[in-house]
C-alpha cells in the first residue's frame, strides 16, 4: 500500500530520498527536518542518518505495486533536485513514473534550475507534474526555472507564505497552493497576502488550492478563506501521453476539477 498522506493537495507520499539542507528562510522551521529525527530516534532503519540526503533503492519500485490510481508526492521528506542526489537516481525515479502511468506524481522542488538543467534528459510523461516553493518575492526567480523544465503540469506552491508576492505571474502555470507556515515557531500570513494571490488565479483561471492557515494550532486556525474552502485541482485528460518530444512549453488545456 502507499502511505497515505495527510496533506490537503495529495493523497499518498514516496519517499525514495529522505534528508535535505536549507536552502533559503522559508526551510527555517522545516517539517520534515523534525520528523525525519524524531523517526530516527524511534529506530526506523529508513531514517538512520536523520535528515542527512539519503537515497533509497528499495523503495523505488513501490509505486508499480500500488494498482489503485492516485496522486502522489514526490519526496515529501527531501527535494529530488537536491544537488547530493545523482543524477542517474533522478533517471530512475522518472522511470518509474513514467512506468506508473496510473498514478499522477505530484514533484516540488526549491531547486528548479537543476530539474531545468537536466530536462533534456527525463522522460517528463503527463503523470509528472513539477512545481517549485516560493515563500516571498526574492525568490521569484525559480518560477523562471520552473518554467524552462518539460513538466506538462507545472505549478507553485507558496508555502510558507511569508510575504506578498505583487510581481507573480501565472503564465504558463497550471495551479497555485498556499499556505500558512505551521508548528513551532511558525511565522504568521496575512489574508491580504492570500487574496491578492487568489484574485490572480481567478483573473488569470488558474486552479487555485488554499491548504490552511497555518500557526502553532493549524487546526483551529482552519483552511477557509472569506467563508469557504478553495481545493481547486488541475485536470489532466485520460490517456494524455507524454509530453510531445519533452519540450519546455508544452502545455495542457486548462480546465478545473
Amino acid at each position: 500500500m502507499a502511505v497515505g498522506s495527510t496533506i490537503e493537495w495529495t493523497e499518498a507520499t514516496w519517499n525514495p530520498v529522505t534528508g535535505c539542507t536549507k536552502v533559503s528562510f522559508g526551510c527555517r522551521n522545516c517539517y520534515a527536518e523534525r520528523m525525519a529525527h524524531r523517526l530516527k530516534a524511534m529506530g526506523l532503519v529508513k531514517y538512520r542518518n536523520g535528515f542527512r540526503v539519503t537515497t533509497h533503492e528499495d523503495v523505488l519500485a513501490e509505486p508499480l505495486k500500488w494498482k489503485q490510481p492516485r496522486l502522489i508526492f514526490v519526496n515529501s521528506m527531501s527535494d529530488l533536485f537536491h544537488e547530493d542526489v545523482p543524477a542517474s537516481f533522478i533517471e530512475r525515479v522518472f522511470e518509474v513514473m513514467g512506468l506508473a502511468r496510473q498514478h499522477t506524481f505530484q514533484v516540488l522542488t526549491k531547486r528548479p534550475e537543476r530539474a531545468a538543467a537536466m530536462s533534456d534528459r527525463l522522460p517528463w510523461t503527463a503523470n509528472v507534474w513539477l512545481g517549485v516553493s516560493i515563500e516571498s518575492s526574492r525568490w521569484l526567480p525559480r518560477l523562471s526555472s520552473l518554467k524552462e523544465a518539460g513538466a506538462y503540469v507545472k505549478f507553485l506552491s507558496l508555502e510558507p507564505l511569508l510575504g506578498p508576492l505583487p510581481d507573480l505571474t501565472l503564465q504558463e502555470i497550471d495551479w497555485v497552493i498556499v499556505g500558512g507556515e505551521s508548528g513551532p515557531g511558525a511565522r504568521p500570513m496575512r489574508e491580504d497576502w492570500v487574496k491578492e494571490i487568489r484574485d490572480k488565479c481567478i483573473d488569470d483561471q488558474v486552479p487555485f488550492f488554499f491548504k490552511q492557515w497555518g500557526g502553532v494550532f493549524k487546526k483551529r486556525a482552519g483552511r477557509t478563506l472569506e467563508g469557504r474552502t478553495w481545493d481547486q485541482m488541475p485536470h489532466i485528460p485520460e490517456h494524455a501521453g507524454p509530453v510531445a518530444a519533452g519540450l519546455p512549453g508544452s502545455q495542457p488545456h486548462r480546465s478545473f476539477s
